[in-house]
């Protein structure tokens, strides 16, 4: 086998490491995410990271660019196309229908934290292999939800000290108004044709609304010509959008309605929503998402609406606040291969009573073992010699404060854990 260079090794276009230096802020993220979401009555779900791909063609939409351009499809060895998931609603909604979740009593309110593919250009904020924040939640079809789903993700993002966001919603109608607007917003496209890029030519065709996500400013221009679909609406969906709008303002969150946000998906109807930062330049989405009460019924599982939100792991960890929690764990200092053993039992000792602690093995002298819990931002240190051992009281340093003290072990806990 020939060797290969270290550049041949190197990560694949599109993906990243998460170092531990950046790590922490992903924990953060995670963990806030699960108390909030839980605090709402949402429990955790988890699904394979592939699936048929007729599953994201069928619930995401053929005409969807995800489909189209960017999924990560192969062939496997007993001749199934597969599919890296690009999003993740579709798997939820497979699972319902296929374990019958919808018989239980348990809400049908789920949450999942984890990695998504989509072959797309890579750039800031946006990687082939991404993360998501998702929330799903089926049965209800109250805009009462609606506004709650915003309202708490909201509440994430200020737990999260992430500020300067703007909320946009709006209505994309439901199978009884959008086929009229379609008509009309296919006709209205077509005038526009010479100024819109070749592939929002080719939409005009297949999935006019998509035209309202491309990113160029001429075809951003066009469509501000378009009609809008809140013109659209049928009564049942203007009156569930003007209620959500309505507890919006009893929930005194601030939005804008945004005729043009209509989501890349295309099982959207009735409410969408966008969550987006000035922070984050083009791509400035943190978080998007809406209704898709047709979604159970196309896959073969009965009539039961559906709402969520996707929400971006990369761009939500890049927008917090780079203060990090200050981290308390105790280096202990060893000299001897005596002092070692009883430094293993103290660390044993510490860990077991929920102090973090940090033992290197490697003979260094006194003032270089110092000097590494100085520079490893250790709150303690303790110095375990011969005398300490032989008395059984250690020096305890305060390595911010430099203050220094002999102590036993349990007084030791004790000032670490008061």
């Amino acid at each position: 086998m020939t060797a290969r260079s270290p550049k041949d090794l190197s990560s694949i276009k599109g993906t990243q490491d998460i170092l531990p230096k950046i790590v922490w802020k992903w924990q953060k993220a995670e963990e806030t995410a699960k108390k909030i979401f839980e605090l709402y009555g949402y429990k955790e779900i988890r699904t394979p990271v592939f699936e048929a791909t007729e599953l994201f063609e069928k619930g995401t939409g053929e005409t969807s660019d995800i489909v189209i351009k960017e999924m990560y499809t192969f062939t496997d060895k007993a001749g199934r196309s597969l599919t890296l998931r690009p999003e993740y609603t579709p798997s939820v909604v497979r699972s319902i229908v296929e374990n019958r979740l919808y018989l239980r009593p348990e809400l049908m309110r789920y949450y999942f934290i984890g990695p998504m593919f989509r072959y797309d250009k890579p750039q800031k904020g946006r990687y082939r292999q991404f993360h998501q924040a998702d929330i799903e939640v089926f049965g209800e079809k109250d805009p009462e939800v609606d506004a709650e789903i915003v309202e708490m993700a909201r509440t994430l993002l200020s737990k999260l000290g992430i500020q300067d966001i703007d909320i946009l919603v709006n209505s994309v109608g439901c199978q009884k108004c959008r086929p009229s607007y379609h008509k009309k917003l296919k006709q209205a496209a077509k005038t526009h044709r010479e100024h819109l890029c070749e592939d929002c030519q080719r939409k005009i065709n297949t999935n006019p609304l998509r035209i309202f996500d491309c990113k160029k400013d001429e075809c951003r221009s066009a469509a501000a010509e378009f009609p809008k679909i809140t013109e659209f609406l049928c009564p049942e969906c203007k009156n569930h959008f003007d209620r959500f709008c309505e507890l919006l303002d009893f929930y005194r969150i601030p939005y804008q309605v945004e005729p043009k946000l209509v989501r890349g998906l295309d099982y959207y109807t009735k409410t969408t929503f966008e969550v987006i930062s000035s922070k984050l330049g083009a791509q400035d989405a943190i978080l998007g998402g809406g209704r898709y009460d047709d979604m159970m019924k196309d896959f073969g599982g009965p009539d039961i609406c559906g709402i969520g939100f996707a929400m971006g792991m990369e761009r939500l960890v890049s927008v917090m606040p780079d203060k990090k929690d200050s981290e308390k764990f105790l280096y202990i200092v060893h000299m001897g291969e005596k002092s070692k053993k009883v430094a293993l039992e103290l660390a044993k000792y510490f860990r077991d009573n929920g102090v973090e602690c940090v033992l290197e093995y490697k003979e260094r002298k006194l003032r270089k073992q110092m000097s590494r819990a100085d520079k490893l931002n250790a709150a303690w240190s303790l110095v375990v010699g011969e005398e300490e051992i032989k008395k059984k009281k250690y020096q305890l340093k305060d390595m911010k404060t430099g203050n220094q003290i002999e102590v036993t072990k349990q007084e030791a806990l004790k000032r670490m854990t008061s």
